[in-house]
């Protein structure tokens, strides 16, 4: 069994942004049921221990809000085994400084990132020997062992998706690790997370041509959605982000290949697909896409 709970799927942030008054922050400072953290989800496959996908500002707030990952034993104790990192974004990286209070789980990213870890002394307070950083290589499948080092059941495999580098990092240019994808099997089951990605491929479509669950960047409904709404001069593609709608869109690309369930994540604030009652929900609906609430979990 393969059990992954949405932790957050609104993009850089949150729902609502704390600077940012477009129609949908103000609603949901007024509902609250629309609030949403940033994008991270939890996974397991066995109900007991869990791997945190990308550690959200939010976490802490996340954890609180997530029974499955509340201290269960002891004086000190958390379900929580691993965070894998998917990108060196402050979004997918700054909560790690959250989890520093002594409990060992262990770091799985690629080099690159690690190597932006640790260049930054802040991320000291995890210490290494209770908080191992283990490299990960592309398309090579691994385990992530529980703290114990026994077996977690959960296969893990990361892939290279079209993405850039994180904002604070794009002077350096483009390195392998900017953006990855995640297989996730146990039992038999897979599902994929792709929170960031600027283009489905040939080669992409065909890892995701009838797979059970999708997680995959809804980040705009358009491309041109910020400029329009007058928060940004930057494209969705210029931000390495697909856009859901259009001919090219997220939902163009994957209608044709018979996956089970697609749910969007990694929402920015200004994409009226979070708003329950939108054209756009209804639209995406339509097309067999699920617009998640935090706490909303799936099994496969």
């Amino acid at each position: 069994m393969l059990r992954i709970i949405v932790l957050g799927s609104a993009a850089g942030g949150g729902l609502p942004q704390w600077n940012c008054n477009c129609p949908g922050c103000r609603e949901a400072r007024t509902e609250p049921s629309l609030r949403n953290g940033q994008c991270a989800l939890a996974v397991s496959a066995d109900g007991e221990h869990w791997f945190l996908i990308n550690a959200s500002p939010d976490l802490r707030q996340q954890i609180l809000d997530t029974p499955a990952l509340h201290p269960r034993h002891g004086l000190r104790h958390s379900p929580i085994a691993g965070v894998v990192l998917t990108n060196a974004e402050v979004d997918a990286v700054a909560g790690l400084l959250t989890l520093r209070e002594g409990w060992p789980f262990a770091i799985h990213a690629h080099p690159e990132v690690l190597a932006v870890l640790a260049a930054n002394p802040i991320f000291g307070v995890l210490r290494e020997d209770l908080v191992p950083r283990l490299p990960l290589s592309l398309d090579r499948p691994f385990e992530p062992a529980l703290p114990d080092g026994t077996p977690s059941g959960l296969t893990v495999e990361a892939f290279a998706v079209p993405g850039k580098p994180a904002l604070y990092r794009e002077e350096a240019g483009a390195a392998e690790g900017d953006s990855l994808g995640l297989r996730l099997s146990a039992g038999g089951r897979q599902a994929f997370v792709l929170p960031g990605c600027a283009e489905v491929t040939p080669d992409l479509a065909a890892r995701l041509a009838g797979v059970d669950l999708v997680f995959f960047d809804g980040t705009l409904w358009s491309d041109d959605e910020m400029i329009r709404a007058g928060l940004s001069q930057k494209t969705g593609r210029r931000m390495g982000h697909i856009s859901i709608s259009g001919p090219e869109g997220a939902m163009a690309a994957l209608e044709p290949l018979g996956i089970g369930r697609k749910v969007f994540v990694h929402i920015n604030n200004s994409n009226p697909v979070l708003l329950p009652g939108s054209p756009e929900r209804a639209e995406a609906e339509r097309a067999g896409w699920c617009v998640p609430s935090p706490g909303m979990e799936f099994v496969a």
